[in-house]
């Protein structure tokens, strides 16, 4: 639905990542809420208050993410990350059963809800682990109830939605035909103008774009066929390949996951820093710490700016500087704002009378390039991978796709190799997606895993084969150590549901925890664990307690993991019992 309190020119179907706790640390508002009430406080109140905007950004950034990492607030103080997630997670969670209860006239029960929360793709496996746990502290499901809970990732579902589209929910940037008697003219910004405004008009003729009038669903792709999702959000861009299995449709991931962080946020960093240039570095950090609500005010001037630049766009786009922003900066360096901008050498932003920044379009297309020339490079690494050979459509999705700069540079870069897609609406694409998704998780059957996992092991020492130095005499026995014993290859095709079986045995026989520590590597062969590039990633945890102690003293512990999923998971069978063994498979605290 709509959120209340969007911004004025921007309407908004998503809420921003912002949250707001009170000076006692307690959950008090989320997304234009949280902003909007932090901004009506008195400047002495409000600095005791928790804001945090952005955040989910942080799980991607941070190399060692574990469930004590902290966040920071606007006002410097730290707080558990994990407690802000779950507090956002948790009043998702109100607001929908608030609303099913609503709509169904009676009162929704968590326990009948499946919940999907998607991440981008390029999150490693704790990042994911992150959130499990954190919807865990939220109550959306429990350790007892995993399946409650399904995570899903972000381009997958775009992926997923975007094959069920039919063609009047596209905008298809290559088509050059007249459509209901008008032809969009040569540049695509103008096209994509005229067509929404023909969708203002002919609301009743939602057949707008369509190809050959009578509307056949694109998505009878034949077997075989290729296609690539870049999802740009606000944070990271993923993209995937895809190839579609009849007959049901299945897909199968080509090319695994990539992408990074060259999200829309990078267009509001490129803005910072054009700012620190005209201002003084040291000003508009005393001023984000000083006047942090006058800071927002300032990103949503230039939020809603942002999205209004153009490949075509001749006139300059003002952007009202807050009246605290010109008044301390008169305190903090003696001079006026207008003087700041004569002396400074940005010679495309200037100030107009009515106290506002004018950029012009230039001025403004150059805080998109570097992101945008971010992706358009990793979309070309990706496609010259053997891989990527004859993709048909490329589907560019989330919010950032809404960007008309960003839409001509990827149909300039790529519309000769393959048919550029945007679906409407596209920012919920991933949304939409998300539910098909939950409804059939098993739609994505092959996947690619992103990196090499294995563990360390001891193997008998073989004279030859194995370096001298990794030589360990143990009773009387000649064991090599730290030997890589590989589950999965980097790049590997994984089946859902496919399983690595291993059989381990203790080092003695009384021992009643076997603790064995899952390494990843990017690189293909490896042998050992010591070698450079390979990191330990987690652990894996047998727990013997309260099996039979009477057994055969050479036990036998038989694992087996599943990776095919969008998460890892590890189940473990004393042989001789062949009881279950307690098994846990720990990402974050190892």
């Amino acid at each position: 639905r709509r959120w209340e309190g969007g911004d004025p020119g921007v309407s908004s179907q998503k809420t921003p990542t912002t949250i707001l706790l009170t000076p006692e640390r307690k959950f008090h508002s989320f997304g234009y809420a949280a902003r909007d009430f932090y901004h009506d406080l008195d400047p002495t109140e409000s600095k005791h208050w928790l804001y945090f905007e952005k955040f989910k950004m942080k799980l991607h950034t941070t190399g060692n993410l574990t469930m004590e990492t902290d966040l920071t607030a606007a006002n410097g103080k730290k707080v558990k990350a994990l407690e802000i997630f779950a507090y956002a997670l948790q009043f998702f969670k109100e607001q929908a059963l608030k609303e099913l209860s609503d709509q169904g006239g009676s009162d929704f029960e968590n326990t009948e809800v499946r919940w999907v929360i998607t991440v981008p793709a390029i999150w490693k496996q704790p990042a994911k682990q992150f959130m499990r746990q954190a919807a865990y502290k939220a109550g959306m499901a429990s350790p007892e109830n995993p399946e409650q809970l399904i995570i899903a990732l972000e381009p997958e579902a775009a992926s997923i939605y975007c094959r069920k589209l039919r063609l009047h929910q596209m905008i298809d940037l290559s088509s050059r035909a007249p459509v209901n008697g008008y032809s969009p003219s040569d540049t695509i910004g103008t096209g994509f103008t005229q067509a929404k405004e023909h969708i203002r008009r002919n609301r009743q003729s939602r057949t707008f774009l369509v190809e050959n009038v009578i509307g056949e669903i694109w998505s009878e792709l034949e077997e075989g066929d290729r296609y690539i999702v870049v999802d740009s959000g606000g944070g990271t861009v993923d993209m995937t390949v895809h190839q579609i299995r009849l007959p049901e449709g299945h897909l199968k991931e080509l090319y695994k996951a990539t992408g990074g962080p060259y999200g829309s946020l990078g267009v509001d960093y490129e803005f910072e820093k054009l700012l620190c240039k005209i201002f003084g570095e040291d000003f508009i950090e005393q001023f984000k710490i000083k006047r942090p609500a006058a800071w927002v005010d300032l990103m949503i001037a230039f939020e809603s700016r942002k999205r209004a630049a153009a490949p075509d766009r001749t006139n300059p786009l003002n952007i009202t500087l807050p009246f605290s922003f010109i008044d301390y900066y008169k305190k903090f360096r003696g001079h006026s704002v207008e003087h700041a901008l004569r002396k400074s050498n940005v010679d495309f932003v200037k100030w107009s009378s009515q106290g506002m920044l004018r950029m012009s379009p230039d001025a403004m297309n150059a805080l998109f390039k570097p992101t945008i020339d971010q992706i358009v490079q990793h979309l070309s690494d990706v496609f010259d991978k053997p891989e990527v050979t004859s993709v048909k459509f490329l589907f560019l999705v989330g919010g950032f796709a809404e960007s008309p700069l960003l839409q001509q540079a990827v149909q300039s870069a790529f519309g000769s190799r393959c048919r550029v897609i945007i679906p409407q609406d596209v920012g919920l694409t991933i949304l939409k997606g998300a539910v098909l998704f939950g409804l059939d998780p098993a739609v994505i059957k092959v996947r690619r895993s992103p990196l090499t996992y294995g563990v360390g092991v001891l193997n008998r020492f073989v004279e030859g084969k194995h370096p001298p130095e990794k030589l360990l005499i143990k009773d009387g026995t000649r064991w090599c150590t730290d030997v890589f014993d590989k589950f999965i290859s980097a790049d590997q095709s994984v089946a859902l549901g496919e399983t690595v079986t291993r059989s381990y045995t203790p080092a003695k026989p009384s021992q009643l925890v076997i603790v064995i520590n899952i390494y990843s590597s990017e690189q293909d062969n490896v042998s050992f664990i010591t070698e450079s590039g390979v990191k330990k990633c987690g652990t894996l945890r047998l727990d013997l307690t309260g099996t039979d102690a009477s057994v055969p003293n050479r036990r036998e512990i038989k694992t087996l993991m599943q990776f095919g999923d969008t998460e890892i998971k590890a189940m473990a069978v004393d042989v001789a019992t062949s009881k279950s063994v307690k098994v846990g498979i720990d990402f974050l605290n190892y």
